[in-house]
């Protein structure tokens, strides 16, 4: 898989999920249990941003590697704050969300490793 490959697959999820969140936050605020869609809104909305800057990355002709460098420092930030958020929120959150958030936190440290193997071959 090309780092373009990659970068696109990154893109595409994390907008994906992103529209998700903005366009149907009532329904994470069911399985997070959590009574509250306002953390949902604003999350989704920075996916969205994050998703059309790896976008314009992955479609450069020369992808650049310090805007592949920042993603992945995004995404990596992206992983640390979700164990974190399912240490502090564990009890407060259905066990569902736990592991949704895990699940995704566990895709993101995907594209982390296959971002940072493929830019080594650049």
């Amino acid at each position: 898989m090309t780092l373009k490959n990659v970068l696109l697959t990154n893109a595409i999820s994390s907008g994906m999920t992103g529209v998700l969140l903005v366009t149907m936050p009532s329904v994470f605020t069911k399985l997070f249990e959590t009574g509250n869609n306002t953390t949902f809104i604003p999350v989704g909305v920075f996916l969205i941003v994050f998703s059309i800057f790896v976008l314009a990355t992955a479609m450069k002709e020369s992808i650049p590697v310090s805007w592949t460098k920042f993603i992945i420092t995004l995404d990596i930030t992206w992983v640390i704050a979700s164990v974190i958020v399912v240490i502090a929120l564990f009890s407060s959150i259905s066990t569902i969300g736990s592991v949704m958030i895990l699940a995704v936190a566990g895709w993101v440290g995907m594209m982390v490793y296959l971002q940072h193997k493929n830019l080594n071959r650049i």
